[in-house]
């Protein structure tokens, strides 16, 4: 399986330098490299973008911002995205990879805990063609709540680790936190009927849900 997924990498379009550099950054200065989203999904989000004509984005779990770079270098002129990260130490670094993908215009950062800012947002009236949720698994189905009427109908919503390295299908089931929480999130919005989803297995999985 790593050699179709090296494959897939190696024939997907190439990264651009700022994110050469940011993968180059990640692994010098974080303790969590494997958390990048990589050249394979970030190439989807990009494409997934341009296809679907977003013009507003919503990010919950920025890292170091690969996959904010990838969603906002494919959105139009007038295109904004706000991301959403809890680690202020992350923030230099991410600051610095905007900017060399020269897209500090385009992208807002936002440190802090991810629920009360969507509230904020929320508050301000924001709605999205897009939103990414890529934080705490535990709260993944409240993140869905919180954001589901600030999504413009047709809109998608992307969740990231919905398959967690296999775990949400082993029998028996793990019973930690986060697989749980990962498997009721996927449950729910399988039965949830304003919405149609699929499941792609990139990487450690997306799922990919539009609003009817």
């Amino acid at each position: 399986m790593e050699q179709i997924y090296k494959y897939i990498e190696d024939h997907a379009s190439t990264p651009s330098p700022a994110l050469e550099w940011l993968v180059k950054q990640t692994h010098i200065r974080t303790n969590h490299a494997r958390m990048l989203s990589g050249a394979t999904q970030g190439q989807f989000m990009h494409m997934l973008t341009k296809i679907s004509g977003a013009k507003d984005i919503l990010e919950l779990g920025t890292f170091t911002g690969y996959s904010a770079i990838c969603f906002a270098s494919a959105l139009p002129e007038d295109g904004h995205m706000d991301t959403l990260e809890l680690n202020d130490e992350l923030e230099d670094l991410i600051l610095e990879g905007f900017e060399r993908a020269g897209l500090s215009n385009k992208i807002q950062i936002h440190i802090g805990d991810c629920k009360e800012t969507v509230l904020k947002l929320k508050e301000e009236g924001k709605m999205y063609d897009i939103v990414y949720i890529d934080a705490n698994k535990r709260e993944y189905c409240e993140y869905y709540e919180l954001i589901f009427d600030m999504i413009r109908p047709g809109g998608l919503i992307l969740a990231d680790n919905v398959i967690w390295d296999g775990k949400v299908c082993q029998d028996p089931l793990p019973q930690d936190k986060q697989t749980l929480s990962i498997v009721r999130f996927n449950d729910m919005v399988s039965a949830d009927p304003r919405v149609e989803s699929v499941i792609l297995p990139i990487r450690d999985g997306i799922n990919v849900i539009r609003k009817k």
